[in-house]
């Protein structure tokens, strides 16, 4: 009984491994029948794709550095107009508005003059009156010095009668006393008024000094009142345009207060604040011989300037000239220069001419870059490198870079004369790839 069992039990074993057996090679022969059906795919062949970029022979060149800076424009000259004498305004310039031109010496406005013609009447007057008295004075001195003569004549006479009295009464007892006191007492009269009249003539000199001095007091006073006079007619003292008006007729005004503001546009300026670096750098100064009485910046080169209005940078641009260094802030580190722009120079383009407050891109022409190549500036990274083309593969050389200014960098070394500049912007290209490279060289671009 227990063989049987065992012999059913293997059975049972050996029945199983043989179907598994069996499903197990169908499936292989079912694999590699449908592997059978599949086409082998093609072997890949790699190749390097290049990159498509644009290049620029290098060409040592010299460079004029331009120095690039912003300013308004305001004349140079600008006068506040105030009155001089108080009083109501009785007559105005017929185009008395902000904006129009006014010429020189034309009236701008006038003061009511009664009060000043009467005050300037006055003085004329008493200047006059002391002329008068003075000559009065002198003339009576000229009169009394002669009648001084007289009296001491007399004064003479009445000594000589008084002495011949007494010797004839004291010695021959001729006459009698009271004819000899008489005579004494002529005498002493006759001295006495000439002793008054010289001290009378001492006192004269005192006098005119005194009358003179009250003579150039009112010679003073009808000088003021006349400067005051001329005063009440305000006039233009140049040639300008009529900024600010503040002042109507019938109007009181007063002195100080602000009534006209004229402005000088025949001279524009404009004060371009500069980085100290680039002042430093590039900004040209004479050597003077004569160290001594040279200031400051004194030496500034004042070379023409190229002007350009920020709203059109295209279409207006005028010339000036370079004048002189204001000053040195040494908070922002910034040299302000002066640039001057005449007239004939402002109206030179026959369109819209320079005018106050217009914002404008100043260019000034400062030193010489010598032997340098010209980029752009995107062809340049920031660690001071450029890829170059060698042998349609990209190399990375180091430069050193002499000025960038706008779009364009300065390389003054690790350039050679024809070498090929990639200005194509590359993002991290990799060392040494293939480069494509049109037959010729790009060559546009250049200022």
């Amino acid at each position: 009984m227990e063989s049987q069992t065992k012999t059913g039990f293997k059975t049972k074993m050996m029945t199983r491994i043989l179907l598994c057996t069996l499903v197990l090679a169908a499936g292989i022969s079912g694999m590699v029948a449908l592997a059978s059906l599949k086409t082998p795919p093609a072997e890949a062949v790699y190749t390097e794709k290049p990159l498509k970029v644009e290049t620029r022979i290098a060409e040592a060149e010299d460079v004029r550095v331009m120095i690039h800076g912003f300013a308004e424009a305001r004349p140079l000259n600008v006068v506040d107009i105030s009155p001089e004498v108080s009083g109501k305004v009785i007559e105005v310039h017929p185009r008395l508005e902000a904006g129009e031109i006014i010429p020189q010496g034309d009236l701008l406005f006038k003061i009511d003059p009664r009060d000043y013609q009467a005050a300037h009447d006055d003085a004329r007057a008493k200047v006059a009156q002391w002329e008068n008295t003075i000559t009065r004075i002198e003339k009576e001195f000229d009169l009394d010095k002669a009648r001084l003569k007289t009296l001491k004549r007399n004064r003479e006479l009445a000594e000589a009668e008084y002495q011949r009295l007494k010797i004839l009464y004291e010695r021959d007892s001729v006459g009698t006393r009271s004819g000899v006191d008489k005579a004494e007492q002529a005498y002493n009269q006759a001295a006495d008024t000439v002793d008054q009249l010289a001290r009378q003539l001492e006192v004269y000199p005192l006098k005119i000094r005194e009358n003179k001095a009250a003579l150039n007091s009112a010679r003073a006073n009808l000088e003021k009142t006349r400067a005051q006079l001329g005063r009440v007619e305000i006039r233009a003292p140049f040639h300008g345009r009529l900024k600010t008006v503040s002042i109507e007729e019938g109007q009181y005004v007063s002195p100080g207060m602000k009534a006209v503001t004229l402005a000088d546009d025949s001279v524009l300026e404009l004060r371009v604040p500069l980085d100290s670096r680039d002042a430093r750098k590039w900004l040209r100064f004479e050597t003077k011989g004569d160290t001594a009485n040279s200031t400051l910046f004194s030496g500034l080169v004042q070379v023409p300037v190229e002007i350009r209005w920020t709203e059109d940078r295209e279409g207006h641009a005028w010339t000036g000239r370079l004048h002189r260094v204001v000053n040195f802030d040494s908070q922002t580190r910034t040299l302000t220069a002066a640039v001057r722009v005449d007239r004939s120079a402002a109206h030179a383009n026959g369109s819209l001419p320079l005018a106050e407050g217009m914002f404008c891109d100043v260019k000034i022409p400062g030193k010489t870059l010598e032997q340098v190549v010209r980029l752009p500036r995107w062809a340049v990274s920031y660690e001071n490198t450029v890829f170059v083309a060698d042998e349609n593969r990209l190399k990375t050389v180091p430069v050193r870079v002499s000025r960038i200014e706008g779009e364009e960098a300065f390389i003054s070394e690790g350039l050679t004369a024809g070498d090929q500049v990639i200005i194509t912007r590359l993002v991290d290209p990799l060392e040494n790839a293939l480069l494509e490279i049109p037959d010729a060289p790009e060559e546009e671009n250049r200022s």
